[in-house]
């Protein structure tokens, strides 16, 4: 095993090609130009297909077009640029093809700035386009989870026939850290299944076809129940989280990717002064990990969670849901580029 400096971006995208992805289309955006660059100097060594789109809307359509196809296919852009793919996603999600979207989250509404944020999370997780439909969002917290999530979401979206979301920020994105890449993950595309669904061409079998538009009374609400009782199967399945120092908490942070990291850090002093706090870290941020919240509600009383994000509230709402009012639930949080600090959560626990 050996230990490559990189940063976030890169990470993403050398963890994809060694996923087997094959197929790659996108458009420059800050914060995450250093994923596109990376694909762009690697993907044909690899075997795979770069392509840099005239805008994110041909990007997106492009990877429709090579998951319909059978490919690995994946693409990648920041804030504005994701909400330009949204109709995009909806048909991939309406046709159930595989695809993986990263978002190295920036600070909005509008254009906004470079700066890091976590205020996507309500296009991630509500389906930002049309329709009944779901990504499966992850979210990485360093940078060796940004490599290894990649080989997860390429499985999940093949599994399960639906897009997948990788939900960073530019701070995520930026910063450096070692990443140890194991031997098994090799250095040219993967193999996996054959895809029995694809558009492969005609070789004496029942055709293919790949489409969200049905026209006929029923057949778009049968599709639509297909989905449904998909999305309930990988609500049972896959949810994912870290807990930590969970056993005895009385005061939960509730945190994700970047911010769990200086969640974690407040979690630690807090420990060091006597106060029994925990953190609970979403790493499925759809499907929401509720089992764990409902299950501490219904084992302790007189619980307060404090949910820490980068907007102004977004993740906050999922925590109360899961809870179904049987704890108390508080919000710290702050946007538009401003990072919460660890003093700002310490002194908020202190007052709770």
């Amino acid at each position: 095993m050996k230990k490559i400096l990189m940063s976030g971006n890169e990470a993403i995208a050398e963890g994809a090609l060694r996923a087997g992805c094959t197929f790659y289309a996108g458009y420059p955006i800050t914060p995450q130009n250093e994923l596109i660059a990376y694909m762009s100097a690697h993907m044909q060594d690899k075997g795979g297909v770069f392509i840099q789109a005239e805008s994110e809307l041909a990007a997106i359509n492009m990877v429709f077009g090579a998951s319909a196809a059978g490919a690995r296919a994946m693409t990648s852009s920041s804030s504005p640029g994701v909400s330009l793919k949204q109709e995009g996603i909806s048909y991939i999600a309406g046709a159930r093809l595989p695809a993986v979207i990263v978002n190295i989250m920036r600070a909005g509404p509008g254009l906004g700035n470079i700066w890091p944020a976590q205020s996507d999370y309500f296009q991630a997780t509500r389906g930002g386009g049309n329709g009944d439909y779901h990504c499966i969002v992850l979210a990485p917290a360093s940078s060796q989870e940004s490599f290894d999530f990649m080989r997860l979401a390429f499985n999940l979206a093949d599994k399960y026939r639906n897009p997948v979301m990788i939900l960073g920020d530019g701070m995520l994105g930026q910063m450096m850290e070692p990443v140890a890449v194991n031997s098994s993950h090799k250095l040219s595309p993967v193999s996996y299944k054959p895809k029995s669904w694809a558009l492969t061409g005609c070789q004496g079998r029942k055709p293919n076809i790949v489409k969200s538009f049905y026209m006929r009374e029923g057949d778009l609400e049968r599709a639509n129940l297909i989905l449904q009782n998909q999305y309930q199967a990988i609500k049972k399945k896959e949810q994912r989280f870290e807990g930590l120092l969970l056993g005895d908490a009385e005061i939960i942070l509730v945190a994700y990717g970047s911010m769990a990291r200086i969640a974690k850090s407040a979690v630690k002093f807090l420990r060091s002064k006597g106060k029994k706090a925990g953190l609970i870290r979403p790493i499925t941020l759809w499907p929401f990990p509720t089992d764990i919240f409902k299950e501490l509600s219904r084992k302790r009383k007189r619980l307060t969670f404090l949910a820490v994000e980068m907007s102004y509230g977004q993740m906050v709402e999922d925590v109360r849901l899961a809870l179904e009012g049987k704890a108390r639930v508080e919000f710290f949080g702050r946007s538009g580029g401003g990072i919460p600090t660890g003093e700002g959560i310490i002194k908020k626990c202190m007052r709770l």
